[in-house]
Formats: structure tokens, sequence, C-alpha cells
């Protein structure tokens, strides 16, 4: 049964909705590492550079998934953000598909930016709708649950894609992991009801602004303005979102290559490294995604710095556990530390999220998400373009003049110091995090008083209007 737009809606209902968005979500997260889990086997096929498979996996992904972000997030603060997700996720999941006949790199590069703008479609409304659908002190455990999808994304294009690109090739991959997103738009678009604006935090229509003003130029630059300021100009804030775009910076650059550092390193083939990384990065995450989520919602009843503090033990836990696993001789033990160096970075995720939709009003959440977005797109178009450039640069200083096949064991060098130098910016991420504790329940606090402080005058103007 589908609840109307401004009823209340059951906890049934709400658990539906999120697990959806999260599918969505493990769809944006598969479709986004594909090229990590095909890189050797496209990189032989198409004579690739690992600096062009770090274009592929960042910078194409990247270039104008942050600078579509925005306009469509401007679009869900108006219309209806439902249908602005399960349009997104059919067009990447086609995308995504159509790279089982690309015959060049720049074809691939073309077909990396679609998806890229495309996949823009997704967090922002995304997030929105879960902000409306959850009240504050539960957002961050609702968001925790919906970015598993990130690790479950990584479990299936790790298992899935694995297995076909041993058995049938990297473009076989491409519709094996592309197309099953098309399915899962379709049950959004089915299944899932637009909520009104504000209606988890008992916001009116008029107080939450339910139906938005006019449009123009000059109020779109005033609102993106607004979110900007309490995003980037307020030091709690900006200190948790320059720790969370270090952090993934990290984590989308070494991730990039850890799959093909476990065939170069330790000869493992691209199956068992599908099933191996797949593990690693999909079930210690998503118990660090919920953990994370959960303590912090239970925390921050004591206090809102939490929402900060949560990230940066995670984040100070996990470095040393990262350089530990590159430099270990076997892939068991390597394996193991990377899962649990996983499970306390990823701790991070849903207070970060939580803090995003908290500091600004019920029609700015998807924009805040949006900008926040853009930050970590930067991360993600920096960093496997940053790890692929020094692994080519160590690589070039150890063993000159010669190609990766002649020079395997400089290459599986190469590879395990370019991503120890990129997993380094963990540590400087946490220090950013303990920084944004300083004054966040403050901010928080501020940018919640509003809404509520000036919800009877609001509701007053709005019934002398309507006499």
């Amino acid at each position: 049964m589908r609840h109307g737009a401004h009823s209340p809606c059951s906890d049934a209902y709400k658990r539906l909705v999120t697990l959806l968005l999260m599918l969505a979500y493990t769809c944006n997260a598969a479709d986004r590492n594909l090229i990590g889990i095909v890189a050797q086997a496209m990189k032989l096929d198409l004579r690739l550079s690992d600096t062009q498979l770090g274009l592929l996996g960042g910078t194409a992904f990247a270039s104008l998934y942050a600078l579509s972000g925005i306009p469509i997030a401007r679009f869900a603060e108006r219309f209806n953000r439902v249908r602005i997700i399960a349009l997104a996720l059919a067009v990447w999941s086609l995308l995504t598909s159509l790279g089982a006949a690309a015959a060049s790199f720049g074809q691939l590069v073309a077909l990396r930016v679609g998806v890229g703008i495309a996949e823009a479609g997704c967090s922002a409304p995304a997030h929105s709708l879960l902000s409306d659908y959850y009240p504050r002190e539960q957002r961050a455990g609702a968001l925790a649950f919906y970015s598993c999808g990130l690790s479950l994304g990584y479990l299936f294009v790790s298992f899935v894609g694995g297995y076909v690109v041993l058995h049938q090739g990297w473009r076989a991959a491409c519709l094996a992991v592309g197309l099953p997103g098309v399915a899962v738009a379709l049950l959004i678009r089915s299944l899932i009801t637009e909520p009104a604006r504000g209606q988890a935090d008992g916001l009116s229509a008029a107080v939450a602004g339910d139906t938005p003003t006019a449009f123009s130029a000059r109020g779109e630059a005033r609102e993106l303005a607004t979110v900007a300021r309490a995003l980037f100009l307020n030091w709690p804030a900006a200190n948790i979102v320059a720790g969370f775009t270090l952090s993934s910076f990290a984590s989308y650059g070494a991730w990039m290559f850890i799959p093909a550092f476990f065939n170069r390193g330790f000869g493992l083939d691209f199956a068992t490294v599908g099933i191996v990384l797949g593990l690693v990065g999909s079930v210690p995450v998503a118990l660090g995604t919920l953990l994370g989520g959960v303590v912090t919602d239970r925390a921050a009843a004591h206090g809102a710095r939490w929402y900060a503090l949560v990230p940066a033990a995670g984040l100070a836990l996990a470095t040393p556990l990262y350089l530990l696993a590159l430099v270990e001789s076997g892939w068991q033990a390597a394996a193991l530390l990377l899962a649990v160096a996983g499970f306390f970075q990823y701790a991070s995720l849903g207070p970060s999220f939580g803090v995003v939709q908290n500091v600004v009003g019920a029609r700015r959440r998807a924009t805040a998400t949006a900008l926040l977005s853009l930050c970590l797109t930067a991360a993600l178009a920096a960093g496997p373009l940053f790890t692929g450039w020094m692994i080519d640069h160590f690589f070039a200083a150890s063993c000159p003049g010669r190609s990766p096949a002649r020079c395997g064991a400089a290459l599986a060098q190469a590879s395990r110091a370019g991503i120890i130098a990129t997993l380094c910016f963990h540590a400087w991420a946490a220090v950013h995090y303990l920084l944004g504790a300083i004054g966040l329940g403050q901010q928080m606090q501020a940018a919640a008083d509003p809404e509520r402080s000036t919800a009877p005058g609001r509701a007053a103007r709005a019934q002398v209007s309507s006499r």
C-alpha cells in the first residue's frame, strides 16, 4: 500500500524506503567501482597505462559528476525526488552496460563521463528523502544504513565482476554489473511515494517551504550561497567536510589499485581477487558503517560533538592498520588487516552525512548533499589519478625503459608504495574531524531553532493571508 505524500508512515514502510534507496546506492557503488575490478584485464586488452586507468576510474567519472550534482539537487528541492532517482539510476545502469561495446580509451572515457552525470542524481535526493522520513535524532542511523549500499555494491561488483571477467572477459562484466540497476529503478518508481518536506521534523508546509518559490537565477544563487556558508564558512561543518574529503581521497585512490596489487603482488587470479576483496570491502565496511551510525545517534544524546569524535577515532585506528596491511608478505594477513581497517574507517559515513543534513533546513538538504558530493568528487577525481601517477613514477624509477610484463616484481613494489602514500591521507582527515568537534553542537542547534522558532509566526501569517 502506498502512503500519501502528507500522511504519517509506518516504521515498516520507512524501512522499505530505506532498503530501496540503499539498493540504488548499491548499484551506484557497483558501477562506480567496476573499473577497479576489471582494471588489469582492461589494461592488457586495450594496452592502457595505470595513469589512464586512474583517469577512467576517477577523473572521467568525476569530471561532470561534480558540475551536474548541484543543478540536479536544485531540481530535487523543487520537484519529485523519487522520479529523479529512478530516472538517474536507469540511465547510469544502461551506460555502464554499454561499456561492453567500447573499442577504445576515448569511448570508455565518454561513457564514464555519462555515468558520472547520471550518478549525481542518486545521493542528493536520496539523503533529502530520508531526512523527511526520519527525525534528526535518527538520521545518522538511517543514513548509515543507506550508506551500506557502498559496501554491498563493492561486494556485488567484486564477486560478479571478478567471476565474469575471469570466465567471459571484462566486456561481459560491464553487462552483468550494469543491467540489474534498471530493475531497481522500476521498483523505486513503483513503491516509493514523495513525502512532505520537513514532515519528520514536525514542520508544516508553510514552515518547511513545501511549495517552492518561483524560480529565479538570483534566488537560486542566494539559496546556494546560504548552504555553502553553512558547510564551508562555519568552523565545525567545514572541518568535517574537509575530513570527509581527505578520507575519501585516500579511499578512492587506494581501492582503485588494491585489486590490481593483489594480482601483481600476490599472484591471485581475477576471480580470487574478486572474492577476497569483495568480502574485505563489504561485510566489515557494512558493519562499521551501521555501528558508526548507531553509536553516534546514541552518543549524540550526550553532545553533538560525537558526530565528529566517532569518525576521528575510527580514522585514527584505521590508518596504521591500512599501512600494516600493505607491508604484509602474505595475502591472507593483508586481507584481514584491510578488513579491520575498513571497519573502523567507515564508521565515519553515517555521522558525516548526518551533520550535513542537520546543519541546513528542510528544502536545502539535497543541495547540501550535492555540495558535499562536489568535494567528494574532487577526491574521486584526484585520488585514483594521484595513486596511478605515484605507481607509474615509482615503477619508472625502479625499472626504467622496461615494460610491466618484463618487470613484474618492480610493478608490485611500485603499487605497494603508491597505495601507502595515498593511505596516509586518512591520518590528516582524522585531525580535521577532531577540530570539527569544536562548536558543532551550537551550529546544529542554530540550524534547528530558526525553523521551529519561526513556525508560529509563519503559520499566523499564512492564516491571515488566507482570510
